[in-house]
């Protein structure tokens, strides 16, 4: 059975994985860019695009931040983090943050109330517009992925209604030093998660504090 996972997930130390008042200038609300800092600079993300054309750096942050894609054959995310308007499309306008190549280069499904057909873009990304529960976008995506792995690619209420519905075998959260104060909080309604996992940290000198969350039966 292929496995699900969460990779590069940042979170404030008040818990928050979003800020507040999210707009398609500002994916991450009043957050800004704040808790990607770590990862943007790493090989992994400046090869992705994401970070101008300066090489990227290696250490500990590039070591977690490359595991994102290995094995992994599709993604589930949240309609907040393919559009910042929730609600009927207005059109088919909108086609992401990412571009015409975005960087997952699988099939992604995103949840939303309000379906609409396929939208393939280049380099081999497919977003599937999907009213799911998380079992049945998860049966979805394993439909899709074939024996590979699936991500769990946020925003954080995908990733908490995962947890809840206890879907997730293996997660990476990067718990970020820096205060939100507002926005869309992780970990709320998740008493005793750590009772399911083996529960591993490594500090950075960015400051980051990475944790790694595995079920003991996969656990590497």
């Amino acid at each position: 059975m292929s496995r699900v996972r969460v990779h590069n997930f940042s979170v404030s130390l008040d818990g928050f994985g979003v800020g507040e008042g999210q707009t398609r200038q500002s994916p991450f609300g009043h957050a800004g860019t704040r808790l990607l800092e770590w990862a943007l600079p790493t090989r992994t993300f400046t090869e992705m695009g994401l970070h101008g054309d300066q090489p990227g750096t290696t250490g500990v942050d590039e070591a977690f931040a490359s595991r994102w894609n290995t094995g992994i054959g599709a993604e589930i995310m949240g309609r907040n983090k393919f559009a910042p308007k929730p609600g009927p499309w207005p059109d088919d306008e909108w086609t992401g943050w990412w571009g015409d190549n975005p960087p997952f280069h699988t099939p992604v499904v995103v949840l939303t109330h309000h379906p609409r057909p396929p939208l393939e873009l280049d380099g081999g990304t497919t977003f599937h517009f999907l009213d799911a529960t998380p079992v049945e976008a998860l049966d979805r995506a394993r439909e899709l992925a074939g024996d590979l792995d699936i991500r769990i690619g946020g925003g954080t209420t995908t990733v908490r209604d995962f947890l809840r519905a206890d879907l997730v075998d293996e997660m990476h959260i990067a718990v970020v030093p820096i205060f939100l104060g507002r926005g869309e909080r992780l970990w709320d309604g998740l008493e005793g998660l750590e009772d399911r996992f083996d529960i591993d940290t490594v500090t950075s000198p960015s400051g980051v504090v990475h944790v790694s969350f595995s079920r003991p039966s996969v656990a590497q």
